[in-house]
């Protein structure tokens, strides 16, 4: 079994469901309640779709890059630990994915579904914990359903996104992200360490 609560609060941070709500706020803005379901549906799945791929092949691809697990598990927390401080000290990811909604036509693709629910965080998480040498089969199928609940929650959110928006405005969802960026941080520091152990055979 792994550790639920553990591998649910790394998924809930690097894919920050409360953060994606004003993205989906700024996508959705011209559209009706129908489209708005639609579009939630639609970036959910697909965030899924490119998630599971990364899970399934992730490592496969690693491996015919001849790249060992426990070197891509150090770069990985280095990667991620960057990732946090991002969330931490630069743009908050609210404000940083609003303002490419800002840029670029509204999609449910780009950037809803990537970047902003499918994180670059998000996949490396995926990738790692999911390893074939640390994981069995029952246990990465564990870690799926895990992030499927996430994902479930991302949905719900963007469904009573004009709420969620009216509670706690943009600086609110601002704040939860940077707290994510700490718990994430603290993750990544963990992933490092344990991956410096293993390849060093500490």
């Amino acid at each position: 079994m792994i550790d639920f609560v553990a591998t649910f609060i790394v998924f809930f941070a690097v894919i920050d469901p409360i953060g994606t709500v004003p993205v989906f706020v700024a996508v959705t803005k011209q559209y009706d309640a129908k489209a708005r379901h639609r579009i939630a549906l639609m970036a959910s799945a697909v965030a899924a779709g490119i998630l599971l791929f990364f899970v399934l092949v992730g490592e496969v691809i690693l491996s015919a890059m001849s790249v060992p697990l426990p070197a891509f598990q150090i770069a990985g927390g280095i990667v991620l630990f960057l990732f946090a401080l991002s969330m931490i000290f630069g743009e908050s990811k609210p404000d940083e994915e609003v303002r490419l909604v800002l840029d670029h036509r509204d999609t449910a693709i780009f950037p809803l579904a990537v970047p902003s629910i499918a994180s670059p965080g998000a996949m490396l998480a995926a990738v790692l914990l999911t390893e074939n040498s640390r994981f069995t089969a029952w246990q990465q199928l564990q870690t799926v359903a895990v992030i499927t609940v996430v994902l479930l929650i991302v949905y719900l959110l963007m469904l009573a996104a004009g709420v969620i928006v009216k509670v706690i405005g943009t600086s609110g969802a601002s704040v939860i992200s940077r707290v994510m960026g700490v718990i994430l941080s603290a993750v990544a520091a963990e992933n490092t360490l344990s991956g410096i152990k293993i390849y060093f055979a500490l």
